[in-house]
């Protein structure tokens, strides 16, 4: 399965605490679309958030966070894991 990094840019503003009940969303939604969201990272100072996605594609991914809380990323990226 294909594995994506996502950034999202809040410019008014992002909470650890808002990225988690966002997550938290993501995970109720992700079955229906044969994706898995595996991690996030949140930089609160920037506004910026960063999320790690199994899913058979790019637009399947977005779906699930439109679904989930309406956040779709600005970027997504197909990456490799290095050892």
């Amino acid at each position: 399965m294909p594995l994506y990094l996502d950034i999202h840019t809040i410019t008014d503003g992002v909470s650890a605490d808002d990225v988690a009940k966002a997550h938290a969303a993501d995970l109720q939604t992700e079955g229906k679309h044969e994706v898995r969201y595996l991690r996030y990272w949140v930089n609160e100072r920037h506004g910026k958030v960063f999320c790690l996605v199994e899913a058979p594609s790019a637009e399947a991914a977005s779906t699930v966070h439109r679904e989930a809380h309406g956040l779709v990323a600005d970027e997504i990226f197909q990456v490799q894991e290095g050892v």
